[in-house]
């Protein structure tokens, strides 16, 4: 089976390989020259922002006019739609598709990953003459070639998890290699997005810049003077049931949203001083609900939820000279239709390998259609679907609501609506039955690859035996503790990508009292060992930087450790982290394995 799984896995890969070099190929035919007439892009995605969360929808709990300013001067989507969590949304946005027919199930341990026989916007950019590059919250897999820099983008600085546990200098990767962040993360990110579309403009390349932020998601961290400016504010829009408000979580997720508003208004600064705002496109959408019960218009639902406001985003466009300021776009759109439609205001010739789910919406933008034809936009998550057109939604329990005249979804039409409850239904059940079993997971984890000096494991991606515990149920920024017992192991599914030779490092904690742990890694016959000698015993921490409780794991200042060098051959099989001595009470907490192509 494992064998099977493998095969698909290298045949995907081709096939992949393939489309991608007749693509290039065909793009480089079309000439340079038009590579010159196209505009720069910069995409900004928030991270749990919510439809409701701008000045511009009408929010007067919050500021912001550099966000604002896109709609003034370029176009507002009156009914953009999104997924309900994280990543599903990026893989929609990254591919034109539906989240399912990538691969992607989950936000964690592996199930955010996009299968990699899909074509991506940073591949169509680069392969069209594109400099490209992410700054952020990757959030669709973590080993190359999941990795961004294995997904079209040169330049790739962030982390790739869905959450993370502390956003002042955390440590963060650059092209795969372990860094320490600058400042908050946020700042951070647009600092170097910046430097990323100088070098573009000084190497006069057009650049493809995607900015995914990773606020107002928590833990709700925020720089001291936003947080001033909040903690004590009187709220005049409230939810629509405003028993449900953590006033705090509202208060920090608030100024999380003025900082991001701040950076958007360096990113669009820095378009000027360049002198390049009329020829860059800029973007800014939402990748889900809010990520509380906040104000948002009225509508039904948050973070997580299928009905309108767990799935309504803004979507802003702005580009001078093209798309008319001051422009509302009433039509839906979907973040499947963003592909397609850059491709299009770009002037990128493209042929998809796979069937689009999205549709370019271009026109809306250039005002040459009067008339748009009726559509139906599917919001799925976690086995609830609601199918939305233009008038009407059904929700994941059969209900019919007219959103024009009920917003908040609270009258349910469906028995006087026969008709429209039968066709709606139809598509989404045509929808459930193409994506049947999407959930079932086999894929392994990759490590090394011929193209790409490193290879994370981190505890979230890893399986513990026994007594072995997370730190947190959320797994993307946890790590494995109570290890105590010599018939536990710590172990991941992996396939070998190139044969080699690997360094091999540890990240763990460890009080005094028990160090002397002697350790096997191993994969099929290939193994090393190593004795724990060096105490390192941190507290944990993140809480300091916290407005208020979180729900995530906390962190620690894991150390690094030099286990040597290991012999890996290509295949597939079982990495595991096997104790063989424990002296004292426990082995270490364990947090990541990073491995380095040697040769």
């Amino acid at each position: 089976m494992a064998g099977s799984r493998v095969a698909l896995h290298r045949h995907r890969m081709l096939d992949s390989f393939n489309f991608f070099v007749s693509l290039i190929l065909s793009c480089c035919m079309i000439g340079t020259a038009l590579c010159a007439e196209r505009p720069n892009v910069l995409v900004i995605l928030s991270d749990d922002q919510g439809w409701g969360d701008l000045s511009v929808h009408g929010n007067r709990n919050l500021e912001t006019p550099n966000i604002d300013s896109l709609a003034r001067d370029g176009a507002l989507f009156e009914r953009f739609f999104v997924c309900p969590v994280c990543s599903p949304t990026r893989a929609e946005f990254l591919t034109g598709r539906y989240h399912a027919r990538s691969g992607v199930y989950s936000t964690s341990a592996g199930g955010e990953r996009m299968n990699l026989d899909e074509f991506t916007i940073a591949d169509m950019f680069r392969a069209a003459g594109y400099k490209t590059g992410a700054f952020g919250k990757w959030h669709n897999g973590m080993q190359y070639p999941y990795h961004p820099n294995g997904r079209g983008f040169d330049e790739y600085y962030g982390f790739c998890s869905g959450h993370w546990g502390d956003y002042f200098s955390p440590p963060l990767e650059h092209n795969g290699k372990l860094v320490m962040g600058e400042g908050f993360c946020v700042d951070d990110f647009t600092n170097k997005a910046i430097d990323f579309m100088k070098s573009a403009i000084d190497d006069a390349q057009p650049f493809f810049a995607y900015l995914p932020y990773n606020t107002p998601h928590s833990p709700m961290q925020v720089p001291d003077a936003y947080w001033d400016k909040f903690k004590d504010r009187e709220l005049l829009m409230h939810h629509r049931d405003p028993e449900k408000e953590d006033l705090d979580h509202i208060r920090c997720a608030l100024a999380m949203c003025e900082n991001i508003d701040w950076n958007v208004g360096r990113l669009l600064a820095k378009l000027e001083e360049w002198g390049i705002a009329e020829d860059t496109l800029v973007l800014y959408f939402c990748d889900n609900g809010p990520n509380g019960n906040r104000w948002n218009g009225d509508m039904k639902g948050r973070k997580g939820s299928t009905d309108e406001g767990g799935v309504r985003s803004p979507l802003l466009i702005r580009w001078p000279g093209k798309i008319p300021a001051g422009s509302q776009v009433t039509p839906i759109a979907a973040a499947v239709d963003l592909m397609p439609t850059l491709a299009d205001l770009c002037g990128i010739p493209f042929m998809p390998p796979k069937p689009f789910d999205g549709m370019s919406v271009a026109p809306l933008l250039r005002a040459e259609r009067s008339e748009w034809p009726d559509r139906a936009i599917i919001s799925h998550w976690n086995n609830r679907m609601s199918v939305r057109n233009q008038r009407f939604r059904l929700d994941d329990r059969g209900g019919l609501f007219e959103l024009e005249n009920d917003p908040g979804q609270r009258r349910d039409i469906a028995e006087s609506h026969p008709q429209t409850v039968a066709e709606l239904n139809e598509i989404r059940e045509r929808y459930a039955s193409e994506i049947e079993g999407y959930d079932s997971d086999e894929r392994p984890f990759p490590l090394g690859h011929a193209d790409f000096l490193y290879t994370q494991l981190p505890a979230r991606d890893a399986t513990g035996s026994g007594n072995i515990q997370r730190s947190n149920r959320f797994p993307n920024c946890s790590f494995l503790t109570n290890w105590t017992q010599l018939t536990e192991s710590i172990h991941w599914e992996v396939v070998v990508g190139a044969s080699g030779t690997y360094q091999v490092t540890l990240q763990y904690t460890c009080p005094a009292e028990d160090i002397g742990s002697r350790v096997r890694l191993s994969l099929g016959d290939a193994q090393l060992e190593f004795v724990l000698k060096d105490a390192h015993a941190p507290p944990l921490r993140g809480q300091e930087h916290d407005r208020v409780p979180r729900t995530e794991s906390y962190v620690k200042d894991f150390r690094s450790i030099d286990l040597g060098r290991i012999e890996l051959k290509q295949g597939p099989g079982t990495l595991r982290l096997t104790p063989l001595q424990i002296p004292g009470k426990q082995v270490m907490d364990f947090r990541l394995l990073m491995f380095t192509k040697v040769d």
